[in-house]
């Protein structure tokens, strides 16, 4: 169990520098030509409306200088709608797994969507043992002209989550305040985060069930 946890932590930080070295060299992201957004962001400063170009911007830059960042076997995800963005190998590990979230500088945490909680145990019970890391990207919205920045960059293993919530009302996805908070994790084995995780379905499922049967 030990062995585990270290070598989980060893390619946590491992990750989190060189993806915070990455974005240092990617730098700020230009949105549009000036003068195409005359009022600025408004509505759109969020998370939510560059999480996709976010995602592929990392992902992307990531793969092309895999060689520099130490970064072998590097697989982009095939579907857009799996628990995970890429793949990849440190020379010391087998194949590690990797989500990218946005995060606002400065804006308060709130539970945030994860993934599917059933589409997770899937995925843990067909890769067998397998780490997924939630890599979230800190982003800020900046005007004159408008681009987004890419300040800092958090990697939690998901299995260490220490706020695990199914949400009953939302397709079952699993959701945390703090999946960037790292002094906050629970250091658990994956099959201690599977146990909590299927209770914590089941217990959706059942809440979702008497909703619908009253």
């Amino acid at each position: 169990m030990n062995n585990e946890i270290d070598n989980i932590e060893r390619h946590r930080a491992e990750l989190e520098r060189r993806l915070r070295s990455l974005i240092q060299k990617i730098g700020d992201v230009p949105i549009g030509k000036p003068g195409q957004f005359p009022y600025g962001w408004r509505k759109s400063a969020k998370g939510r409306t560059v999480w996709r170009i976010l995602e592929e911007i990392i992902s992307q830059n990531l793969e092309n200088q895999a060689v520099t960042l130490g970064i072998h076997d590097f697989q982009p995800a095939t579907s857009e709608v799996g628990v995970f963005d890429f793949s990849f190998k440190f020379e010391d590990s087998r194949t590690l797994y990797v989500n990218v979230k946005s995060a606002v500088q400065g804006r308060a945490s709130s539970k945030d969507d994860i993934s599917k909680a059933d589409k997770l145990i899937s995925f843990f019970e067909s890769t067998h043992d397998a780490t997924l890391f939630i890599a979230t990207i800190e982003i800020a919205f900046l005007t004159n002209p408008l681009r987004i920045s890419l300040t800092n960059c958090y990697v939690v293993p998901v299995s260490w989550l220490p706020d695990i919530y199914v949400n009953p009302s939302n397709n079952g996805n699993l959701q945390s305040s703090k999946y960037k908070d790292l002094p906050a994790a629970v250091r658990r084995t994956l099959p201690e985060f599977l146990d909590e995780l299927r209770s914590k379905l089941d217990y959706a499922r059942n809440l979702r069930r008497k909703k619908y049967t009253q």
